[in-house]
């Protein structure tokens, strides 16, 4: 009997290494510091280094209606960033490495913690580079409310409202409908959050009622463009089109 939780407890001590080792294998967490600006400042500069895959996450909070101002300058061609929204750990609504831009300004859809996760590519990664960088965090502008005095949200969601928009998600396809769901930062500003048939999603942004850009958390589609044909902006990103009526954004 003694024998047999003898070899138990081996073998228990074996499966814990074991789990132990796999937990190692990954890439470390990202390192997190919080951005604070000084007294009277409405920015901040920071020097920075990072080596391999060892990923900084900045964190800074900032409310809905803000612009958020971002410049990252450094000795390796291969270090980025992307901007993660409040709540997420990993879905970004800006990837620097998709659009080539080392620097990005952009009105904020929601209050809160924004995320700035600066990292190597992973070629760069494996190859155990270093990177020494400056990046440059601003915020400008004044906070708007949760939405619109009045504008109430959806029981049971984050939206001001939700309904369904024409879509056509690619080349040859027929013009369908994808659910939407909108948060409304100021008149004609916010996210308009649409839902694919496949249970993805495409939020597109919105400043003063016309479309400016989308988020790029999955692989890039392709080019952005939009234009507006009388109460309606017509959107193209890449082979998805989307028709959305000014009333989604402005709660006309």
């Amino acid at each position: 009997m003694k024998t047999m939780a003898t070899r138990a407890l081996a073998a228990l001590a074996i499966l814990a290494l074991s789990e132990s080792a796999a937990a190692g294998d990954g890439p470390p967490p990202p390192r997190k510091q919080r951005v604070t600006f000084a007294e009277g400042a409405s920015s901040a500069t920071i020097d920075g280094a990072l080596k391999g895959d060892a990923d900084v996450d900045y964190v800074v909070r900032a409310a809905a209606g803000q612009t958020l101002e971002l410049k990252l300058q450094g000795t390796n061609s291969q270090n980025d960033f992307n901007v993660l929204p409040p709540g997420s750990n990993d879905v970004a609504m800006f990837v620097s490495s998709m659009t080539g831009a080392q620097s990005w300004s952009g009105m904020l859809p929601a209050h809160g913690d924004y995320t700035i996760r600066v990292y190597l590519m992973r070629s760069a990664a494996r190859r155990k580079e270093r990177a020494d960088y400056t990046l440059t965090v601003g915020i400008s502008g004044q906070a708007a409310g949760h939405g619109r005095t009045g504008d109430a949200k959806v029981p049971g969601t984050p939206y001001h409202a939700t309904g369904e928009v024409p879509c056509v998600l690619g080349s040859g396809q027929p013009k369908g409908s994808c659910r939407f769901g909108v948060v409304r930062t100021s008149a004609g500003s916010g996210t308009v959050t649409v839902t694919k048939p496949d249970g993805r999603t495409r939020s597109i942004f919105f400043e003063k009622g016309r479309a400016t850009g989308y988020d790029m958390s999955q692989a890039d589609p392709g080019e952005f463009s939009a234009r507006k044909q009388g109460d309606t902006s017509l959107i193209s990103i890449g082979q998805e089109r989307y028709e959305i009526p000014d009333a989604v954004i402005s709660g006309g």
